[in-house]
């Protein structure tokens, strides 16, 4: 077997079964929580209907949430691992295994792409009980979401693990949650994006949260509810279009990102970070 393809393999395995163990974590019961929180806001949200539209407002929230958890998933999800194990010495590790970044990496992509996956199906579940319009969205609708799902994850996942290759361990994740945020509050995923100022809507059309956002959408309402949309059109080609473009850069630019991070990796490096974070606490 070629040793690239069984390092592949070894990072399939050990993703899943990473993702087992994370499944008995704290980090689930956060997502059960979150869960019914979000469940608790579509119930007050299901008699209000969105503005010129039959859709209820829950129903257009739902669906922008799960575009939500996706690009979160894919972006803090590789960004806050790679930081922990840059910390520990478990990517050091890998560095001194032949072919073990790419089985790190392997590894990497399989148990986030699972952790976001049932991420998913915690609120998706609920919800279903909640919005009707989601319970009408018909197989090509739940086909259309998951090809959304899938390629939202390709135009993330590179671009978390190139913020957690390039920044401080002890900071990327206040790197990104920041403007993670700023960029949820103006890509209507709370709030119809139609309602906010013309330069809010071009700045929050260049990142992949609002393409998920719009592509969860439009997968699982009916086509009534474009009339809440910019051009009052789901702009399928246009999503998978902006999508593709992050996806095809960012596996192009994570490679020799991640290749540059892993031999600057030493365990000198890793002695540095740990003695300054002692001084930290200190």
């Amino acid at each position: 077997m070629m040793p690239t393809l069984y390092a592949a393999r070894l990072g399939l395995s050990r993703g899943l079964a990473e993702f087992r163990q994370s499944m008995a974590s704290w980090d689930q019961a956060f997502n059960i929580v979150a869960a019914i929180a979000f469940t608790t806001v579509l119930v007050f949200q299901r008699d209000s209907r969105v503005e010129d539209s039959t859709v209820s407002l829950a129903g257009a929230t739902l669906p922008s949430m799960l575009g939500m958890m996706v690009a979160l998933g894919g972006l803090i999800g590789v960004a806050s691992v790679l930081a922990v194990h840059r910390e520990d010495g478990t990517l050091l590790r890998a560095k001194a295994v032949p072919h073990g970044m790419t089985g790190y990496v392997v590894g990497r992509l399989v148990q986030t792409s699972l952790d976001t996956a049932v991420t998913l199906a915690i609120i998706l579940i609920p919800g279903l009980f909640v919005v009707a319009e989601l319970r009408q969205a018909g197989l090509g609708g739940w086909l259309n979401f998951l090809w959304v799902v899938v390629l939202g994850l390709l135009a993330t996942l590179p671009w978390g693990a190139v913020a957690g290759a390039v920044a401080k361990p002890q900071a990327v994740f206040g790197l990104l949650l920041l403007p993670s945020m700023g960029l949820i509050a103006i890509s209507g995923i709370f709030y119809p994006i139609y309602a906010m100022p013309g330069w809010v809507q071009g700045i929050a059309q260049i990142f992949p949260i609002y393409w998920l956002g719009l592509g969860t959408r439009a997968a699982l309402l009916p086509d009534g509810a474009a009339v809440a949309e910019i051009g009052q059109s789901w702009r399928h080609l246009e999503t998978l279009g902006v999508l593709g473009v992050w996806a095809i850069v960012g596996l192009a630019v994570a490679p020799a990102v991640l290749r540059r991070m892993a031999r600057r990796e030493s365990g000198s490096a890793m002695e540095e970070r740990r003695q300054q974070a002692l001084q930290r606490v200190a």
